[in-house]
């Protein structure tokens, strides 16, 4: 809740066909998924206690990732070209992230190798930046679950090679909304 963010890029909310950006716009799509995400609301809680991450973030990336499924439930679960497989949208590329994919699309195993993902490139951005606060780590790795931690290089530029240019602050902005709106 204390990480700033700029929220959503003009092409993000593009998406929605909205005439704003920033945060109003990343909690407006996080609103327009909340009936969607409540199908998932308790394996997400789930996953979040068993791998310490706030239940509204792990919300935030289905929003942003799958639209809380529905960018990808006609496609059995994949999304970008065959590359994401999910409503975390795992990377299953081999010259991009190699994941295999786990669970059913929607299964909270799926949710907890995503949450694990998620973890993952938060520690690798915590020891690249160990003098970053605690809160700039997070979005970092965040920023680095998108477009890996090789591509975040300092914290003002954090979204610099991220999907729209804004995956962090969007993120972050949509888990905002639902720490306070969505219940979670």
């Amino acid at each position: 809740m204390r990480v700033q963010t700029s929220g959503a890029s003009q092409q993000t909310a593009n998406q929605d066909n909205l005439r704003y950006s920033g945060v109003r716009a990343s909690h407006t799509m996080a609103q327009t998924d909340a009936g969607r995400m409540e199908e998932f609301r308790s394996k997400i809680n789930r996953v979040g206690t068993q791998k310490g991450i706030p239940p509204a973030l792990i919300a935030a990336i289905i929003s942003r990732e799958s639209r809380a499924g529905n960018a990808i439930k006609n496609t059995g679960g994949w999304g970008d070209h065959g590359n994401g497989w999910g409503l975390m949208q795992v990377d299953v590329n081999p010259n991009g992230g190699g994941h295999t994919a786990q669970g059913a699309w929607d299964s909270e195993e799926h949710l907890r190798q995503a949450t694990g993902i998620l973890v993952h490139f938060i520690g690798r951005i915590s020891t690249k930046f160990p003098n970053w606060s605690p809160e700039q780590k997070l979005k970092g790795g965040i920023a680095a679950y998108n477009m890996g931690d090789g591509n975040v290089h300092s914290y003002e530029n954090v979204d610099d090679h991220t999907t729209g240019r804004d995956y962090s602050n969007d993120v972050v902005a949509r888990a905002q909304w639902y720490r306070n709106h969505g219940g979670f």
